[in-house]
């Protein structure tokens, strides 16, 4: 899978993972784009999660993350779709802690959503979260 591309989904970590694929020399070559969705409406208007999702699982749901993920790969037709949705803090959201994370990738041949109970301040959680999407992501490319 050398000549992957990707598009990313955030909606807890902000733009971070993006941030920081951007960082990487070369980065072109596979980035495709992204979408910062940090609302439910834009995760079913632009991102095209299904508001049944949004209403049974909630937008900090592994089905969401699967479906931004799923979704945001064909939206930019990349090879590898990742998204990250979650609870930052510093309050609880839609009675979910806060530090819940999941973090999905999707391929051709391959899906995978991990669920993540992260702790620290709003900064930290979005760090570790960032971070666990690169593991994920490190974990699917060559």
């Amino acid at each position: 899978m050398e000549n992957f591309t990707i598009a990313c989904a955030e909606s807890c970590t902000g733009g971070l993972v993006m941030s920081r694929l951007t960082d990487f020399a070369g980065a072109s070559a596979h980035v495709k784009g992204g979408v910062v969705a940090y609302t439910n409406e834009i995760k079913n208007k632009i991102l095209h999660v299904k508001a049944e999702t949004l209403e049974k699982f909630g937008a900090v749901s592994s089905q969401t993350a699967l479906e931004m993920a799923t979704n945001v790969r064909e939206i930019f037709s990349a090879t590898i779709g990742l998204s990250t949705t979650g609870v930052a803090g510093p309050d609880k959201s839609e009675g979910k802690e806060v530090g819940l994370v999941y973090v999905a990738i999707v391929g051709e041949d391959f899906s995978e959503v991990k669920e993540y109970h992260f702790s620290g301040t709003r900064s930290e959680i979005k760090a570790q979260a960032a971070d666990a999407a690169f593991e994920l992501l490190m974990r699917h490319t060559p």
